[in-house]
């Protein structure tokens, strides 16, 4: 896949990177705050080869790519420069940072997300380490005392460890203020005569105000309140200070009133609200486990799809800190797995060979915690097995409830987490995810997939009435490419006239003019056709494909047959021409270009039937004979 190409077209159908207020990714999407979402081409952006789909949701315009996702980010960048970095003053009064956009649920779900996205991947790195480390001293293969042993934990614990100074770093960029007074703020939380004195319950005096000892390493909603009020006081400081000595006496001043008012204030809010939650989380689960079990196991992927689960991540976080486990993340386990079995009866019944490959890459995908391919590509879009999924998953739920399955450590829910499950209901959980997986993926055969037909996509021919005589339409149903990116300097420099391509999705190259089929390859591979007003267009199909000699290729008229706009020309099959080794992009050029003042590409992504060029014919001088 040329992932610049993808990355290219994704900016110009989102408006551009004018219209982005800031950018960055996840493990499976391309998240954006975009100054208009109206600008944005959804339609065109889900046509594109590579994306799986997008969802306006909690602010965020997600653009779900799958496991490339990354490399499309890069090439992305490349483009544009970095996305949402700036740090002026310009970008910080704006009305489309996430902390003023959208209503106030949709804002504290986009702030929680762009807070834990940049490092979820080494959170999760680190639960697993953990996990895996209860495990081997469960098997005897290890020793607590053990220099391994050691060394590997602090690696794994050290993430949770010091949980407020990245996300004071990722929230401080969310709401655009200083990211390194805003870590500065999180080490003093954790900062060692600070942790001690929580730890032995110490009560400090500031200035004759009692500060309240408590333990801030692997909280959450501390911070994340601190650098919100920070986010008030730093504008304030800003104007108060001329600009000679603002960064200085800014800083200066966030440390001595912010520092203080979270240890006196702010911290023991927001540790209030964390062991509230913790408690109520964990009362509600002791009353009713089968409830929770059902609700949490049937619901989380809808969560997922709304964007909801990452108002869960703190509640997470902060039972494990407080309590020391969490009774939500074995449940969500059992949903995730869920998504796997669904996307395996698909994969065992369906015989479009599309959908198959989807089905089969995603199961595996949805095993290790990527369900956003699964769910987008596979399971949503055919509706049943995403019910049955539901199903799935919430039977599941019910039996982890009921074992009391709990995590230890946090990570995200996939069988690598099994680790973290280690203790009180964890065969309750093994089993719980296997009767997700297993139900899942035998309702979906039997009654989630209901065509198992390869899919049949139909598009509506070119209505005559409608057919402009200098308008050259769509060759064959694909994305579009500009000829200047095909992989062929011949036909990219246009030296046999201009033109654009199309990455085919369909095996019927149609007429593109009504006009005389005027050459004809013996191969197939190549058909050229003269208008009835003088419109010369060359369609080749792939590059170098003449080296199959027809190989893959059926013709079907013959050279000096009359078209229409729409009749089928040339049958071929561009999987097997890709399979060996040959690119199959279709290429269609107007040879006597030099006979119009412009030929102008349509500005669309995708080709079904619609015009793809425009040709501008050179007025004559009526007034020369």
């Amino acid at each position: 896949m040329d992932y610049k190409k993808l990355a290219q077209s994704i900016l110009t159908d989102i408006g551009g990177k004018d219209n982005i207020d800031q950018g960055w990714h996840c493990a499976t999407r391309l998240r954006f705050y975009l100054k208009d979402d109206s600008k944005a081409q959804t339609k065109k952006i889900e046509d594109l080869d590579g994306v799986i789909t997008v969802v306006n949701s909690a602010g965020q315009y997600q653009v779900v790519i799958g496991n490339s996702v990354g490399k499309v980010y890069d090439a992305l960048v490349d483009i544009t420069g970095p996305l949402g970095e700036s740090d002026s003053e310009a970008s910080k009064d704006k009305d489309t940072s996430p902390k003023k956009k959208g209503n106030i649920l949709n804002r504290l779900i986009g702030f929680l997300s762009g807070s834990f996205t940049p490092f979820i991947g080494a959170i999760a790195g680190a639960g697993i380490l953990k996990g895996l480390l209860s495990l081997f001293v469960a098997l005897h293969w290890m020793s607590t005392t053990s220099g391994a042993y050691k060394i590997w934990y602090a690696a794994g614990d050290s993430v949770f460890y010091f949980l407020p100074v990245l996300l004071a770093f990722t929230a401080a960029k969310q709401l655009k203020v200083n990211q390194f007074v805003s870590v500065a703020l999180g080490l003093s939380l954790v900062y060692p005569s600070i942790v001690q004195l929580g730890a032995k319950n110490i009560t400090l005096s500031f200035f004759g105000i009692p500060v309240v000892p408590t333990t801030y390493t692997s909280t959450v909603i501390p911070i994340l309140l601190a650098v919100w009020a920070l986010s008030y006081l730093e504008p304030l400081l800003n104007k108060i200070f001329p600009e000679a000595v603002r960064n200085i006496f800014t800083p200066l001043f966030s440390l001595m009133i912010m520092v203080p008012l979270t240890l006196i204030v702010v911290g023991p809010i927001g540790s209030y609200i964390s062991n509230w939650l913790a408690t109520g989380v964990s009362a509600i689960y002791k009353a009713v486990p089968v409830i929770a079990g059902a609700l949490v196991g049937a619901l989380w992927q809808v969560f997922v799809i709304f964007g909801v689960h990452w108002a869960f991540l703190p509640l997470a976080l902060g039972n494990i800190a407080k309590l020391g486990y969490d009774p939500l993340l074995p449940i969500t386990a059992t949903a995730v797995l869920a998504q796997a079995g669904a996307a395996l009866g698909v994969f065992l019944k369906t015989k479009d060979e599309k959908m198959k490959g989807l089905a089969g890459s995603g199961t595996i995908t949805a095993l290790f915690g990527i369900t956003e391919p699964t769910i987008y590509g596979v399971t949503l879009k055919l509706k049943g097995p995403f019910y049955c999924s539901m199903i799935g998953g919430g039977i599941g739920g019910i039996i982890a409830a009921m074992a009391h399955a709990v995590a230890t450590s946090f990570t995200m829910p996939s069988l690598l987490a099994l680790p973290t499950y280690l203790g009180k209901g964890f065969v309750g959980e093994v089993i719980g995810i296997a009767v997700a997986f297993l139900v899942s993926a035998v309702l979906t055969y039997f009654f989630g997939v209901k065509n198992d037909q390869p899919a049949k996509t139909t598009v509506k021919p070119v209505d005559p009435k409608t057919i402009n005589p200098n308008h050259v339409y769509a060759p064959v149903e694909g994305t579009i490419v500009p000829l200047k990116n095909v992989k062929d300097q011949v036909f990219a420099s246009g030296a046999m006239g201009k033109g654009i391509a199309v990455v085919p999705s369909s095996d019927i190259v149609k007429a593109p003019i009504a006009g005389t089929v005027s050459a004809l390859y013996p191969t197939g591979h190549a058909i050229g056709i003269t208008s009835n007003n003088g419109i010369e267009v060359l369609i080749h199909i792939g590059i170098n494909t003449v080296k199959l000699n027809g190989k893959h290729f059926k013709k079907l008229v013959k050279q000096n047959d009359h078209v229409k706009v729409g009749q089928p020309l040339v049958q071929f099959d561009y999987k097997a021409i890709k399979k060996d080794g040959y690119d199959p992009t279709v290429m269609m050029i107007i040879t006597n270009s030099k006979n119009y003042k412009e030929v102008n590409p349509a500005p669309d992504t995708y080709a079904t039937n619609q015009a793809l060029l425009a040709l501008v014919p050179i007025k004559k001088d009526k007034s020369k004979k």
